[in-house]
């Protein structure tokens, strides 16, 4: 049986879901930012099918993001479980912090985006405060079985986020999906850095239709989404979406008719209305339809003196 608690959060994206599973375990997926009203959510949403905190036996993460991984503290009595990305962004050590910090600024340079717009690596921080301080007690990964729920397996979604997992029940077709499939509105792929410093930057476009493409050939009845309602008609709204996807690159492709862009530039003209107030999802979208072009072998990139790349279409 599976339970949804609706949380507000303080972002555009609105309310989030977490779910409750009862089986060998009392399992809670995801919870919600770290706001005192998104506390008194969760608890109430407990009360109403007779728990508290204390009665959960694990919390597991659908990825890092603060509206999906802030009252992980709340769970004193419960192990904490996801994917190995996750701890990351939830210890906050040093090390990675100051990694996250050239990482972003080395991407903003390379996108040809203006120096008075870097103050965005510290924006790009500020809602790590509403994530948990706790780190996990588990990791869990692709093909593991779900514990107290043997029905329910881990896939790796990555493409959203560099920590995302689904759970699916092939018994009954239900999956919970976290942000890999919603309602209303296809997710972001975010540009996130790589566990591995030393590793090329994750493709999360290609990552996330890859994730989309792969559940074509499962049979999803249900998915139970981060945000919104629950999504039944799985398979003709992801072959939608990836058509969507296909036509605003090639959006970005026609831009290009006229000579290079840089990503900065593009984005200015994809997003001329809320580039400045969202850099950061915006240059994202850009990026990932640029890497979508590339991987198509339709675009050529140009790094130039000052180390700022250049993309034009391929003759």
């Amino acid at each position: 049986m599976i339970h949804k608690i609706v949380i507000p959060t303080p972002f555009a994206v609105g309310d989030v879901n977490a779910f409750v599973i009862k089986g060998d375990a009392l399992t809670i997926v995801d919870a919600g930012p770290k706001t005192p009203e998104a506390y008194e959510a969760i608890k109430y949403g407990l009360r109403e099918i007779g728990y508290s905190f204390n009665d959960i036996d694990q919390v597991i993460l659908t990825h890092h993001h603060p509206d999906h991984a802030g009252w992980i503290d709340a769970f004193d009595q419960a192990e904490i479980i996801g994917h190995p990305y996750n701890d990351l962004w939830l210890k906050r050590d040093k090390e990675f912090m100051a990694y996250h910090d050239r990482f972003y600024l080395t991407c903003l340079k390379e996108e040809g985006v203006p120096s008075n717009y870097f103050n965005w690596v510290e924006k790009m921080k500020r809602p790590i405060m509403l994530m948990g301080d706790r780190s996990l007690d588990r990791f869990i990964g692709e093909g593991d079985i779900v514990s107290g729920h043997h029905s329910w397996v881990v896939m790796e979604t990555l493409g959203h986020a560099q920590s995302h997992i689904a759970l699916f029940n092939e018994k009954t077709g239900d999956m919970i999906g976290g942000d890999l499939v919603l309602e209303k509105v296809s997710s972001n792929p975010l540009i996130e850095p790589p566990a591995d410093p030393d590793a090329e930057r994750p493709k999360s476009l290609l990552q996330y239709n890859a994730s989309l493409t792969r559940l074509l050939n499962l049979p999803i009845e249900i998915i139970y989404g981060g945000h919104g309602g629950e999504v039944r008609n799985v398979h003709s709204l992801i072959e939608e979406r990836l058509e969507k996807q296909h036509e605003r690159a090639m959006k970005v492709y026609d831009m290009l008719n006229d000579g290079s862009r840089t990503i900065y530039e593009l984005t200015q003209q994809l997003f001329p209305h809320v580039y400045e107030k969202e850099l950061g999802l915006t240059l994202s979208e850009t990026i990932g339809q640029i890497d979508y072009l590339l991987s198509k072998g339709q675009l050529l990139e140009v790094k130039d003196d000052k180390g700022i790349l250049h993309y034009e279409q391929k003759k």
